[in-house]
């Protein structure tokens, strides 16, 4: 199947809620990094392909019916190319409070540190971190760079393609966009940096595949009850 929704919001616009509220209205499943880290063993050499500049995008998304945050935003424009009747969805925050978050989780100090030597280390440097260089703890460096990844996707695609959905947005700007009903459920509003915190793999972890995916495994499957579950 090729792919109906790219997400090309970076990491922590919500693209989890995002992920699953996808899923929810039909358009899963939805791609997202906890895809991979679940399954790493067999999507983390996809992925090292794509660093290495010899993507196989209907290899890494076949049985998907749409993808949001990293590695996949990195490489919007080409999949918008490759998929050029999908739609996308740039999911978008504040970007001062974006900085608080990433230099909080995903790009905090001990996490990067903690990568730099792990079995991951190539694939976060080629698909995720590399374009901030040595700059990615100063906020003024990643401020900027949120906002002008933000213009340029605007600037880039037709409006009829795009949607610009804003963290703490409901159903309504997603489902006008896509042409499906509003659900009765409430929009999902997981994997704050207390739920991130709470699930972080230490280095052991990192180094021990079976162990790390299934952490990973446990924690979507955590996420996905607190957005939908009684």
């Amino acid at each position: 199947m090729a792919l109906k929704i790219i997400g090309a919001g970076l990491g922590r616009t919500g693209t989890l809620s995002l992920k699953l509220a996808l899923e929810h209205l039909g358009f899963g499943p939805c791609y997202h990094m906890l895809e991979i880290m679940s399954a790493g063993r067999e999507r983390m050499p996809q992925w090292l392909q794509v660093v290495r500049g010899t993507p196989d995008w209907d290899a890494i998304f076949e049985g998907f019916a749409s993808t949001v945050d990293y590695p996949t935003c990195t490489y919007w424009r080409e999949l918008a190319a490759h998929y050029p009747e999908a739609k996308v969805i740039l999911s978008t925050r504040d970007a001062e409070g974006w900085f608080d978050s990433v230099h909080r989780t995903i790009f905090a100090p001990e996490h990067i540190d903690s990568l730099s030597d792990s079995p991951v280390s190539e694939f976060m440097q080629g698909a995720v971190t590399g374009a901030f260089g040595d700059h990615i703890n100063e906020r003024e460096y990643m401020v900027e760079y949120f906002r002008r990844w933000e213009e340029d996707v605007t600037a880039s695609l037709p409006p009829e393609r795009l949607l610009v959905h804003r963290l703490g947005e409901s159903w309504e700007p997603i489902c006008d966009f896509l042409g499906v009903p509003v659900p009765d459920q409430p929009y999902p509003r997981v994997n704050t940096s207390e739920d991130m915190l709470g699930n972080r793999d230490t280095r052991e972890n990192i180094n021990i595949p079976e162990e790390a995916e299934a952490r990973m495994r446990g924690y979507l499957d955590a996420m996905r009850d607190k957005a939908f579950g009684d």
